[in-house]
């Protein structure tokens, strides 16, 4: 299989109102290009027994953040898909993660000035090698204190920083 190294602008999102509801579909092109179209997401925070948290690396080459670190699994969800489906489907694809045990955390919308999306978050506990894959620049375990002392130093996603503390997770 050859990796990818650009995001497929032509892929379908399903559109939702901001309690899921579907309401339409668009491309990742529309979703991205500042139209604020809502579309869902999902993010899975892996963290050890240690109580580490495994954050991924964006490539280069993403067209929303690159270079920045990340939740263990971020994705959005498909047309077609339901949210356990994406969720699924993206920490086998990213980090090589299955079998897991997800617990929901409270979803939300985040908004930038490119997007708008309905993240519906996850964390699971997971003892087993971590296996990143092409989709990310690898990724590493934090501690709390590494990741409370990254925020607002442009390495962490503005996403990332705000879910962490939101959810209480550092």
């Amino acid at each position: 299989m050859i990796a990818q190294h650009h995001d497929n602008s032509r892929e379908e999102f399903p559109i939702v109102d901001e309690n899921g509801n579907i309401t339409g579909s668009a491309t990742r092109g529309e979703c991205h290009n500042g139209s604020m179209l809502l579309h869902p997401v999902v993010h899975l925070h892996v963290t050890d027994a240690e109580g580490r948290i495994y954050l991924q690396k964006r490539p280069s080459w993403k067209d929303i953040q690159p270079g920045k670190w990340d939740t263990a699994v971020g994705g959005h969800v498909e047309l077609g898909e339901n949210v356990d489906m994406a969720l699924r489907r993206e920490a086998e694809e990213e980090i090589g993660v299955a079998g897991f045990e997800p617990q929901p955390l409270t979803p939300y919308v985040f908004q930038s000035r490119r997007e708008r999306e309905l993240v519906y978050p996850f964390r699971c506990v997971w003892t087993k090698p971590v296996l990143p894959s092409t989709e990310t620049d690898g990724g590493r375990w934090w501690t709390p204190a590494e990741l409370r002392e990254a925020i607002g130093k442009d390495i962490l996603t503005p996403n990332l920083e705000q879910e962490l503390t939101k959810l209480g997770l550092i």
